[in-house]
């Protein structure tokens, strides 16, 4: 039987100015997806999926699912006209929308794929099977959430403009540090979020450049923070990140709330995640007792899903 696992991920900075070219920080948070494949006798493939869920995530991705594992069979080199697999999803990660659930699912497949047949994949060739892995779920991702799943730690991504491959940057941190992820319960659309900032681009580029300038020297000086471990400036900046989205009107008064509460509780920093306007804020903490802390918060709140994970290693 062949074992293979692939991280969550959670966008530290870089919401929405990363369409426009600039920087953008992700993490490979330590909960992460297991694949286990075993060879059948029935040609094709079999799925049992066990991992733990928000209430119908799995069968509404059930048809992206199926896309996205032919496409790693076959990005693997696999013709399943000749041979079975059974294919089994356990770990400790939640699929939920944000938590890079897909890409996790694509990783922990091709390593499992690469050890049940003797293939020998490096990470590199792990993560551009993810990748078209990933294209079953989100048509053209950008690639990284596969990256952060495959490599952990850090990435430092920047769009090439242009429609070449992006930058990616595997980046590592001296020692993990505590992540808290709290779910708003509201899903927005990152197709209508993103078009109504570019609307707003559109209609007034001086605001939209005097905002994005910040954000590129802050994203900057967060990168640094963060390889030099320096935690209250890695909050400072998160607080500053989350106005910014403030002023690009991507937050909502859940958000804003959630956020509130983790500073109220000893977060270094806390701010939205991901396209905004309902989904998910991340906060971090300098220890575990306090990352407790902020959860038990939020969830006495009404947060609808509370995950408290590390990220670095």
């Amino acid at each position: 039987m062949g074992r293979g696992s692939g991280r969550g991920k959670s966008i530290l900075f870089g919401e929405h100015f990363v369409v426009y070219g600039l920087p953008a920080l992700a993490a490979g948070i330590s909960a992460e997806t297991v694949a286990l494949v075993s060879r059948s006798k029935d040609l094709g493939w079999r799925i049992d999926d066990r991992r733990p869920e928000v209430p119908g995530y799995k069968a509404k991705k059930l048809d992206e699912q199926t896309v996205s594992i032919n496409n790693v069979l076959r990005a693997a080199g696999l013709d399943m006209s000749d041979k079975g697999v059974f294919i089994e999803y356990e770990g400790d990660l939640v699929c939920a929308s944000g938590f890079g659930a897909s890409a996790a699912s694509c990783v922990s497949l091709a390593r499992a794929l690469s050890d049940e047949f003797g293939l020998e994949f490096d990470d590199d060739k792990i993560n551009e099977i993810a990748f078209e892995g990933e294209k079953g779920y989100h048509g053209t991702p950008s690639g990284i959430d596969n990256t952060a799943s495959t490599f952990g730690g850090l990435v430092w991504y920047v769009r090439n403009l242009d429609g070449g491959a992006p930058t990616f940057e595997k980046l590592r941190l001296r020692k993990s540090i505590h992540l808290t992820i709290a779910s708003t319960g509201l899903t927005a659309s990152t197709t209508d979020v993103v078009g109504d900032v570019r609307a707003k681009k559109d209609q007034n580029p001086s605001w939209f450049h005097e905002i994005a300038a910040e954000y590129e020297n802050l994203v900057h000086q967060a990168r640094d923070a963060l390889l030099e471990f320096n935690l209250d400036r890695v909050g400072e900046l998160m607080n500053k990140n989350h106005e910014l989205l403030q002023n690009l009107t991507v937050s909502c008064k859940e958000l804003d709330k959630m956020v509130e509460i983790a500073r109220e509780n000893g977060a270094s920093g806390a701010k939205l995640t991901g396209t905004g306007r309902g989904g998910n804020m991340i906060a971090i903490a300098p220890d575990g007792g306090i990352q407790k802390r902020i959860g038990d918060a939020l969830e006495r709140n009404g947060a609808p899903l509370v995950y408290n994970t590390t990220f670095g290693l």
